[in-house]
């Protein structure tokens, strides 16, 4: 008797193969947004959680931008293949797609990072606690 993992079969090998490689063009994770960080990123990290939120602790060198002001105004200091990430709060926060979905309907290049603040902690590395950073 199957159990509730495998009463659906899991995908051919190669329908598995583009889905999973897909997903990469939408996300990157908190290991490799950190690494870029310390050899100097190919994009911008937005903080997309109220300010409030933000000066709590944000991950050093992030910008905030609540989801909810992304506006062309707003992205005018980047040029437009500018690359974009976006984090919330964590895999229970759903901020980091509405503001990936804003910057995608402004025509800007973006990905989310997996996992969000959550993520970064879990991950040992630190947060800021200042909007200077």
């Amino acid at each position: 008797m199957p159990t509730f993992v495998t009463a659906v079969p899991p995908a051919p090998s190669e329908v598995a193969k583009a889905h999973f490689a897909a997903e990469f063009t939408f996300e990157t994770d908190c290991w490799d947004v950190h690494d870029a960080l310390t050899k100097g990123a190919d994009f911008v990290l937005l903080d997309v959680r109220s300010p409030a939120m933000y000066a709590a602790g944000h991950v050093p060198g992030a910008i905030n931008l609540p989801h909810g002001k992304i506006i062309a105004s707003k992205l005018t200091s980047w040029p437009p293949e500018t690359v974009f990430v976006t984090y919330c709060a964590g895999p229970h926060c759903n901020g980091a797609a509405r503001g990936a979905l804003r910057l995608a309907e402004l025509g800007r290049p973006v990905k989310i990072m997996a996992g969000g603040i959550t993520g970064w902690v879990d991950e040992g590395f630190s947060l800021a606690k200042a909007a200077g950073d």
